[in-house]
């Protein structure tokens, strides 16, 4: 049999254990061919068998992003980035600049905001984006798309502007005025703003789990499609052959089974059922025939998502302690035990895994203690249900990861100052105490649970290489803090192996082996040769995925 695509001259790191290291990679019909030797490899070659030199540099087994919004991410990409600006000056200019740019658009949106950004003026509120864009309706999200700031506009075309009674861990942040100020923390408080723009079947699998009704027509169908291949080509461009979408809905499978027949399913997608807290138990009979209707290696579910808290920067994850900066405070709950308890023992019947983003340290707590209650009252199987972010963790809790068979579902950019996100107002909202305890990468490898890297694309920037960059230098924020940096292997697994093993399926994927998957990247250099500090200047120059060139730089 001969090879539809070589790799040659490659410095292969495999991510087997058995064979880490290779000089080539042969495929065909969609899977490995053979891994070995360039002479080896060099006689699987056809008259038509492609062949691809890496010249020297690496390739890997294709990045599975194991925690991302692809609809959503896609949906922003023509959105202003805000991110590193600061102080009003650089702000305004950059949006002034925008505005006439966006001559068709209901909503003007600026992203990748952090808490800080104006400054010596303090909190960014709607004055200020009147300063900057007052006759159009404005917002910006913040970096961790659990804030948007609103200018008057915006607030008043969604009858916002005069506040509204919200579900627990939502608000509209009111001012001395008795108006808003134009702080919207939590889906329940800026959806108006995002279903007002036109833009909410890209965030309906977040923001309610359920599907659009109306049912868009012919026309807003095509521009969801058009919408969702823009984001794989951008997975693709970054070395991504397998998606776990974290937010989701039958629309958006549908539409992604549409793309599949069309063949320009460029990466595989696992999506979610989200189940919302306003939920009964019995919506968890739609996760099941999400499963049962998906299950290829191209587009499958089988995987329920729950939000158990927000983000430390708006004061919304849900802590054991009071906030360092704010005494009194610890915020609630999106699910009471008992309601989650509930749906977890129910999800964990029906053999669903289960994925709960959980950032504070009591969120945590809380969803161990639910997956703990699920074990015993369905007895202990391979769930590998998951927590995503644990930005902050009880050191007794760190234990019962591995205990309860849980993954940590981590992302290297994410802890202040590893990347983009400045280390104010995070590191003083979690205080000196809990600084050792907070995004432990390491300490929950160190533990023996199983940990899964990703960007949370759109939150942060996209890209593999500077993930892998920020989990490798990461610095301390104190003197005797524990070191959470990854060394470079076991951050190349966390983006691999791990995040196959995350989605049972480590036996046909996230390695380059025999029989398994043919998802693999070609990088523009020598990786294992590269600075830890200039990893992020390597890039992907060839992607495939089922033996498909699906990027191609």
């Amino acid at each position: 049999m001969y090879a539809d695509v070589i790799i040659t001259d490659a410095k292969v790191l495999t991510m087997d254990l058995a064979a880490p290291r290779a000089e080539a990679v042969a495929i065909t019909d969609g899977h490995i061919l053979a891994v070995g030797s360039k002479q080896d490899i060099a006689a699987l070659k056809g008259s038509s068998t492609r062949v691809i030199s890496a010249q020297g540099n690496t390739v890997l087994p294709g990045f599975i992003e194991a925690h991302m919004h692809l609809f959503g991410g896609a949906a922003e990409l023509h959105h202003l980035p805000l991110a590193g600006l600061r102080g009003f000056d650089a702000v305004a200019a950059a949006v002034r600049a925008y505005v006439p740019t966006q001559r068709e658009a209901k909503v003007l949106f600026g992203k990748g905001a952090d808490y800080s950004m104006m400054g010596a003026e303090g909190s960014i509120n709607r004055h200020h984006m009147d300063r900057m864009c007052p006759d159009r309706p404005f917002a910006i999200s913040s970096a961790d798309h659990h804030t948007m700031w609103a200018n008057t506009k915006a607030l008043e075309v969604t009858g916002l502007l005069r506040g509204q009674t919200l579900g627990p861990g939502n608000e509209i942040v009111m001012g001395l005025d008795g108006l808003a100020s134009g702080e919207l923390r939590e889906v329940e408080a800026f959806g108006p703003i995002i279903k007002y723009s036109g833009e909410q079947r890209a965030t309906l699998g977040l923001a309610t789990g359920g599907e659009p009704h109306p049912p868009p027509s012919a026309e807003e169908r095509a521009t969801d499609i058009d919408i969702i291949k823009r984001g794989l080509s951008w997975c693709a461009q970054h070395g991504i052959t397998s998606i776990h979408n974290m937010d989701g809905n039958l629309y958006t499978l549908e539409l992604l089974a549409e793309i599949e027949t069309q063949g320009g399913l460029l990466c595989r997608n696992k999506v979610p059922f989200h189940f919302k807290n306003f939920m009964k138990v019995d919506m968890l009979e739609k996760a099941s025939l999400m499963a049962e209707r998906y299950h290829s290696d191209w587009l499958s579910s089988g995987l329920v998502k729950f939000f158990m808290d927000g983000v430390l920067d708006s004061y919304t994850s849900y802590m054991v302690d009071d906030y360092a900066d704010r005494p009194g405070h610890r915020t609630e709950p999106l699910f009471s035990q008992e309601q989650f308890n509930e749906a977890a023992i129910e999800a964990d019947r029906r053999k669903l895994q289960i994925a709960v983003h959980s950032s504070g340290d009591a969120a945590v707590r809380s969803v161990l203690d639910g997956y703990q209650a699920a074990q015993k009252a369905n007895k202990k199987r391979d769930s590998r249900h998951r927590i995503e972010h644990i930005e902050v963790i009880t050191p007794a809790d760190i234990p019962r990861l591995k205990e309860l068979g849980v993954i940590a579902s981590m992302q290297p950019p994410h802890p202040p100052g590893a990347m983009n996100f400045p280390l104010e107002p995070t590191l003083t909202r979690i205080g000196k105490s809990r600084w050792p305890f907070s995004f432990p990468c390491k300490t929950l490898k160190e533990s023996d649970a199983h940990v899964v890297f990703a960007s949370d694309w759109p939150v942060a920037d996209i890209s593999v290489l500077a993930g892998i960059q920020a989990a490798t230098t990461r610095k301390v924020w104190g003197a005797g803090d524990p070191d959470q940096r990854f060394n470079l292997l076991d951050t190349l697994a966390a983006y691999t192996y791990e995040g196959a093993y995350a989605e049972f399926a480590e036996n046909k994927k996230g390695i380059l082996k025999r029989g398994f998957l043919g998802d693999a990247v070609v990088l523009s250099g020598d990786i294992e040769n590269t600075p830890l500090e200039e990893i992020s200047k390597l890039h992907p120059v060839i992607t495939i995925c089922g033996g498909r060139v699906t990027y191609e730089a």
